[in-house]
């Protein structure tokens, strides 16, 4: 049961096979077995997740269930979850019990999903590995030497593990496709404003969106369906008519013009990598779309702008986190400025310090217009790329990630090369735009390859048709690490 499709467990569960309460213990038990050796969870309340199990069976006996009514849903913990521990993989959250719902999980509340647990994740989402997280490091499962990526690592982990049916994400600079390219799951990072920030804590308000992790395509827009919608509390929420994001899924590609940017293809790629993008590219030939070169110029701009914009975004928001109304707080100061500093010393990490002294240093008096400013007129420019490249092509794609998992530990002393891994993705949070990553293949060494797809704004049907038209050519999103197939 562990190995079925959001939409076979659906099935299960209104054919009577199985209950939601059945489904959720046997998750739970997978959990309590496996978690130690992954570090996916770092909150788990069996209690009310089995409450809202029953509630579901409830709904599902009175005619009133939906797609995703009674399936268990991983939320990372970056989402605020009424009675939940809600820590941002920080110690600075580590006692902060959530009083409220972020829009996110009240959707998935709404829709009668079981909220399984609260996932890993580096540091109030500032890392592409998960090893910045007060909590240690998330290993891969197809390696457990080996990192997931990040932020979103722990949701990925546990959905490769099949700790969980499908979890969710999010994505300031790649944080949903990278650890789902580097884990052989999807994940989808939808147009800036589709899915509302409120209750998720900010990283870069500006770049921040909440996105599905599963295993296919078809699964993605399912949780799509729920995640989406308009919430007047989150005032970058976009009020657009409601989709249904599986609309699109059963049409096939022909005529479908898919960009290769010649900048996704240069130094720095590993010849794995490039090896199976170009048999993915090739498939999609076959089921009749045609190929066409676009060109991203500015996108080598992207790493530097990003770390200008998002620091400076992170400076601001994470001022409110100095000890004085929740959160940690140190335990011995002489007066409230020792207290401050004593708290925001202790209470965060090594590269949440690194990105809020960048931040406010780019924000200060003499460097706003050398490099603030500066960055987001760049910033413009990398987005209009897009909507000329657009002009030529339906839908642009490339590898997600220059490279497969890297060993824990092995970038964790160099910062540099560890921004670079998202080299491919953080163009497409700068431009706002919606992309997504699936799994394409292997290396040399068995660990997966992830194929991003970057669509035009609002065209996540389009994408997802991509993708599960893909999928039912091929079988690289139904492999599953060897040690967790039990």
């Amino acid at each position: 049961m562990h190995h079925s499709s959001l939409k076979s467990l659906s099935d299960a569960l209104t054919a009577g096979d199985i209950s939601s309460v059945e489904l959720t213990g046997l998750f739970l038990k997978r959990i309590n077995e496996r978690n130690a050796v992954y570090n996916c969870f770092v909150s788990i309340d069996e209690e009310r997740s089995l409450a809202q199990a029953r509630e579901a069976d409830l709904a599902r006996a009175a005619g009133r269930a939906q797609a995703l009514t009674g399936i268990p849903i991983a939320q990372k913990d970056i989402f605020c979850a009424k009675g939940w521990l809600t820590t941002c993989g920080s110690k600075m959250l580590s006692n902060f019990v959530s009083p409220y719902d972020a829009h996110v999980v009240e959707r998935f509340n709404e829709a009668g999903a079981v909220t399984i647990g609260k996932t890993n994740m580096d540091e109030f989402a500032m890392g592409s590995s998960n090893e910045t997280s007060w909590y240690g490091p998330v290993r891969n499962p197809w390696n457990t030497d080996a990192v997931p990526g990040g932020s979103s690592g722990g949701s990925a982990a546990a959905v490769a593990a099949r700790l969980a049916p499908a979890a969710t994400g999010t994505d300031t600079g790649g944080s949903i496709r990278q650890p789902a390219a580097l884990t052989g799951i999807c994940g989808l990072k939808p147009t800036y404003g589709v899915c509302s920030r409120y209750g998720m804590i900010a990283f870069a308000s500006s770049l921040d969106q909440a996105g599905p992790m599963a295993r296919s395509a078809e699964d993605m827009a399912l949780m799509m369906n729920a995640m989406a919608g308009y919430d007047a509390r989150d005032s970058t929420s976009l009020d657009r008519p409601v989709e249904d994001y599986t609309r699109e899924l059963a049409t096939p590609l022909k005529g479908l013009r898919i960009g290769l940017p010649k900048e996704f293809f240069a130094d720095g790629l590993q010849p794995d990598v490039a090896k199976a993008v170009d048999e993915a590219i090739r498939q999609y030939r076959a089921l009749g779309c045609e190929v066409v070169e676009v060109t991203l110029p500015n996108m080598k701009l992207s790493v530097p702008v990003y770390y200008v914009l998002a620091p400076a975004e992170a400076s601001s928001n994470l001022a409110r986190f100095d000890g004085v109304r929740y959160g940690y707080r140190t335990s011995e100061y002489r007066g409230l400025e020792e207290m401050y500093e004593k708290t925001r010393a202790e209470g965060f990490g090594a590269e949440v310090k690194r990105r809020i002294l960048i931040g406010t240093y780019v924000l200060s008096h003499g460097y706003y217009d050398a490099y603030y400013i500066r960055a987001q007129k760049l910033r413009r420019l990398i987005a209009q790329d897009f909507i000329a490249a657009f002009d030529k092509c339906d839908v642009i794609m490339g590898p997600t990630s220059p490279s497969t998992a890297f060993r824990l530990g092995e970038k964790a002393a160099d910062p540099l090369q560890m921004y670079l891994s998202d080299i491919y993705t953080i163009a497409v949070n700068l431009a706002g735009l919606p992309g997504m990553s699936i799994p394409c293949g292997f290396d040399s060494q068995g660990l997966p390859v992830g194929l991003q797809v970057i669509g035009n704004y609002f065209r996540e049907a389009q994408m997802l048709q991509v993708a599960h038209q893909y999928q039912l050519a091929t079988d690289f999103h139904l492999r599953a690490p060897s040690d967790i197939n039990a």
